[in-house]
């Protein structure tokens, strides 16, 4: 549908209609930028962390007010997306957003009070998406095949459980004022996120061995596959050392134990994810072209640099540093290749919006040529 106004500029014809179609998951861009800013600081590269860590405090608040906008001008848009299997889950990547941003800035800035203000924030997002959205979809009427409603996007819901626990495990005082009972929560959320794993996983792996496959059902979000085990990883190898001195210390063992298989179903995927990427854009010549669910791509790459190099810490297994040196690079360049994208996309939406005053200055003769 075409919003028009006879009164308004191109540009804001051409920003109202984007506004109409934005994504939900559009919070994956403050994840993907929290998270590699993450990385980048534990490998060094301390002044690009340091930018990406102010320029996602611009993005993070940025995304609301687009968010809080879209909810104000296109209600009817919000609420179809609400009860869109495709759509949905989309809205799990604020939650992830805001626990990333939490742990990009207790990481980075030591910023504790920060960190335990995000946490909150981040549990009640996590608890209004959860039962929200699973509600919405559980009682809706008209539902699609399972081919139609399941992607990689549904994972999201995993990588938004496990970031509570990230962030919980990141801060240095125990969020909820009790070291036991803050462990025994942060356990629970990340043992509740490896099974909703386990849940969503399974249908999208029989949708890819028995139901029919195009190139265009391989969006990005698929990366999610890698990235949600990912996050569990690094949720587990934090939790592994919040628990010592703990009533749960003696699970110790089974922590580590399920955390090395979340990181090697993670690795798992890697090549798959790749091989797939090379048959849809070389082989079934998808064009590669800027994308925001490409964010969704971006943020696994980081967030496996991250839990490898924790893995790595927990296990006391240096040799597997080397590996999240190479997966921050290509976090970083990933990241930088899909902004430049953005920047395109905004640059188009700046040169429309001067080509809108020159014909409305045309129009009114302030620029027509003497007579």
């Amino acid at each position: 549908m075409a919003y028009r106004d006879s009164n308004a500029s191109p540009l804001a014809v051409f920003l109202k209609g984007r506004l109409a179609v934005m994504h939900p998951a559009y919070f994956a861009l403050a994840m993907a930028t929290g998270i590699v800013a993450i990385a980048c600081h534990i490998f060094g590269l301390r002044e690009f962390a340091a930018a990406l860590t102010w320029l996602n405090l611009i993005i993070y608040p940025a995304l609301w007010i687009l968010f809080i906008a879209r909810w104000k001008i296109f209600p009817d848009r919000v609420i179809a997306d609400l009860n869109d299997h495709k759509r949905s889950p989309g809205y799990f990547t604020c939650v992830a957003a805001t626990g990333t941003l939490g742990a990009q800035l207790t990481v980075l800035h030591d910023a504790a009070l920060s960190g335990q203000i995000l946490w909150w924030v981040c549990l009640l997002l996590w608890a209004v998406c959860t039962y929200t959205i699973f509600t919405l979809l559980t009682v809706r009427e008209q539902k699609p095949t399972l081919a139609e409603g399941i992607n990689g996007g549904w994972l999201v819901a995993v990588v938004a459980t496990q970031s509570v626990c990230v962030l919980g495990a990141s801060l240095t005082e125990p969020i909820l004022g009790d070291r036991d009972m803050t462990a025994f929560v942060l356990a629970s959320f990340w043992l509740g996120g490896g099974m909703l794993y386990l849940w969503i996983i399974g249908l999208i792996f029989y949708r890819y061995m028995f139901l029919p496959f195009s190139p265009h059902d391989l969006m990005p979000p698929y990366w999610i596959n890698m990235g949600a085990v990912a996050i569990s990883t690094l949720a587990g190898a934090l939790l592994s050392d919040f628990v010592a001195g703990t009533v749960l210390a003696p699970l110790h063992p089974f922590i580590l134990g399920l955390t090395l298989m979340f990181w090697a179903t993670a690795t798992w995927w890697i090549p798959m994810l790749l091989v797939l990427g090379v048959w849809r854009h070389r082989i079934r010549g998808i064009r590669l072209v800027y994308d925001p669910l490409y964010w969704g791509l971006v943020f696994p790459l980081g967030m496996y640099s991250v839990c490898t190099y924790r893995l790595a810490q927990a296990f006391e297994l240096t040799q597997l540093v080397w590996i999240a040196r190479v997966f921050v690079i290509a976090a970083a360049v990933a990241w930088l290749l899909t902004f430049l994208g953005l920047a395109r996309w905004m640059l188009y939406a700046i040169l429309l919006g001067r080509r809108g005053n020159m014909t409305a200055a045309l129009q009114g003769g302030t620029l027509a040529p003497n007579r």
